[in-house]
Formats: C-alpha cells, sequence, structure tokens
C-alpha cells in the first residue's frame, strides 16, 4: 500500500491499542518507540523518505532486514538488542492485520522473520562481603548518604528492577506487623515482598526525614523529584567506589556493579540460603520459572556439592575410534 498511511496507523498503534487497549507499562512503550524512532530515521538517511511520507510498502521485509543489519553492524548492538526492535514491529504488524487486511501478504512476510539467536552468558552476582561493603560506603552523616543506604538496602531485600525503585512511593510500604513492600512490575503486574526487620527500620527513620515532603517518592532526587534510571546508577557507582578500600575484590572489571546486578544477587544469595526457585520466581516478579533457572546454572558452589554425592566411574573410559574415513570425517566436525 501507497501513501502515507504509516504515521496514522503508528499514532493509532501507540496511542490506541498499546496505551488504551493493551494498557502496557511506559517502558514498553519507550523500547517501542525508540525502535521506531530508529527505523524511521534510517529510512530517511538510505531511501530519503521523510517518516510522516511512508506506505507500508516502505516496512517491507527487505528493508526491515537491512535495518536490522544496521543495528548490529552500524550501531554494535547485540542479537538481543536487535530482537527486542524486531518484537516492537511484530507487535505493530499484527495490529496493522486487522487496520488493514488488504497487505496481509507483506504483514505475513514481516512476521516471518526469525529473531537471532543469541549466547546466553552466566549471570554475574556479588558476593555477601562485596554487597556488605556497598551498604557500608554511603555517608550516613549526610541526607545523600541516609538516602543511598536506605535506597541500596531495599534494592537488595527485594530484588527490585532499576524502573520499580525509582517510582516506588511510601505509600508502597507497610510497617505493620510483618512488614512489606508492594512492587508493581513487567505487564502491570503487582507482588508482595516481605522485609528483613532491619530494612524496615532504616526505611522508617528515613521516612520520618520526608515528613512533610509535597513529593510521594520514597528515594528522591536532591531536587525532591522521581529518581531516574542514570541517578540510581550513578548512586551505585558512587557506593562501589566507596566500597574499594575495605573490599578490593569490587575493582574487578566482572564486578561492574547495576541495579541488575544487585537483582541478581538477590536471587543468588536466596538460592543459597535454600530458599525453592518458585518462590524467588514470585519474589522477583519473573513471569516463567525458566528465567529463574539462571541462577541454579550460575551456582558453582551448588554444582559441586551435587558433583560430591556422585562417585567418579570405577572403570577406566575408552577412547571412541572412528571404524572408516566417512565417521573419521564426521568425528572432527
Amino acid at each position: 500500500m501507497s501513501g502515507p498511511v504509516v504515521a496514522r496507523l503508528v499514532q493509532t498503534f501507540f496511542a490506541d491499542h498499546l496505551l488504551s487497549y493493551k494498557r502496557v507499562s511506559p517502558q514498553t512503550v519507550s523500547a517501542y518507540r525508540d525502535a521506531f524512532r530508529l527505523l524511521f530515521r534510517f529510512l530517511r538517511d538510505t531511501k530519503g523518505i521523510e517518516p510522516a511520507a511512508l506506505g507500508l510498502n516502505d516496512l517491507d521485509t527487505p528493508n526491515l532486514l537491512a535495518f536490522l543489519d544496521h543495528l548490529e553492524q552500524q550501531r554494535g548492538n547485540g542479537a538481543r538488542s536487535r530482537n527486542a526492535r524486531l518484537a516492537a514491529f511484530r507487535s505493530f504488524f499484527r495490529f496493522v492485520a486487522l487496520q488493514e487486511p488488504g497487505s496481509l501478504d507483506l504483514i505475513k512476510r514481516a512476521l516471518a522473520i526469525p529473531n537471532k539467536r543469541s549466547d546466553r552468558r552466566m549471570v554475574h552476582s556479588l558476593t555477601r562481603p562485596e554487597i556488605e561493603a556497598i551498604l557500608a560506603a554511603p555517608d550516613r552523616a549526610a541526607w545523600t548518604g541516609r538516602r543511598d543506604h536506605a535506597l541500596i538496602l531495599t534494592l537488595y531485600n527485594t530484588g527490585a528492577r532499576a524502573s520499580e525503585i525509582c517510582s516506588l512511593e511510601r505509600a508502597q510500604i507497610s510497617f505493620n506487623a510483618g512488614a512489606s513492600i508492594r512492587l508493581h512490575g513487567k505487564g502491570r503486574k503487582e507482588r508482595a515482598v516481605p522485609l528483613w526487620k532491619s530494612t524496615a527500620q532504616i526505611l522508617n527513620a528515613w521516612f520520618v526525614e520526608l515528613q512533610g515532603a509535597s513529593h510521594p517518592f520514597a528515594f528522591p532526587n536532591a531536587r525532591r523529584g522521581a529518581l531516574t534510571r542514570y541517578g540510581l546508577a550513578h548512586i551505585l557507582r558512587q557506593a562501589v567506589k566507596g566500597a574499594l578500600n575495605s573490599c578490593p575484590s569490587l575493582a574487578n572489571a566482572n564486578k561492574r556493579v547495576s541495579p541488575h546486578v544487585i537483582r541478581h544477587t538477590t536471587a543468588m544469595h536466596l538460592l543459597q540460603a535454600g530458599v525453592d526457585p518458585t518462590v524467588i520466581a514470585l519474589w522477583l516478579g519473573h513471569e516463567s520459572l525458566e528465567t529463574t533457572h539462571i541462577y541454579v546454572e550460575a551456582d558453582l558452589a551448588m554444582k559441586e556439592r551435587a558433583l560430591r554425592n556422585l562417585s567418579p566411574p570405577a572403570s577406566p573410559l575408552r577412547r571412541f575410534k572412528a571404524d572408516d574415513t566417512l565417521m573419521s570425517f564426521l568425528a572432527s566436525l
């Protein structure tokens, strides 16, 4: 279909389909928005077509594949980022199939573009001494230090995502018997996570300082507004920097500390404490138990304990010998 139909479809897709009908999270809207921005800039630079003048034929499979290659080759994106952009386009084309049934052939070809397989790396987490050093680093004589200590402790206690901790409001925390926190996760799912007594005491004292504040946030920035992801990352960097003297292992290149590494650390420490993976999945707000299995795979100590329970074979292993040239060739692959 030619003509500037894409602008209308994209506007309806975001305003009506995603926000009103599916009610996706702000994070999903932002991710999809960025995918389309990058695609439209690519088509403008390579095809000379302004975004407002695009037709559906301009979003055909060759152009989409060229864009996906551009992400990897020119922008240096990995397969995961490439697949995330493709997921946004798939959602759009499923919506377009209902709006423009005359373009089903084009839509089916676009939907048939496969994901690219990516290597799944083992998760990295911190040891107990490392997380304790980070928690001890903020200067609690200062307002920002007390905030940072309370924030990092809450992050470690709950395994919250960066978006969940940045938007956290004081009303989401209950200090009644069995203190807990309500987190709003992916897909608008809400979950409750229990708090240690020490976390509840620190938060209670911190909230006393925030009494009378005009904002609702649990961890405001210096201007008393909502904390951003960049602000959260900066707080963690400063805490790690302050912890290096007491815990030199944090200087290891593999110890890049981010909110997600703290989340991994929470999961690993729960697993090592004997908590069932099903409970950890609920704790972290995982949609599938398979997501939680990455921590089982990464826990070398657990594997070593299992190995000790298994006796090695008593008979020597004999090496396989191929019986002809064809088998030898196959064995060499």
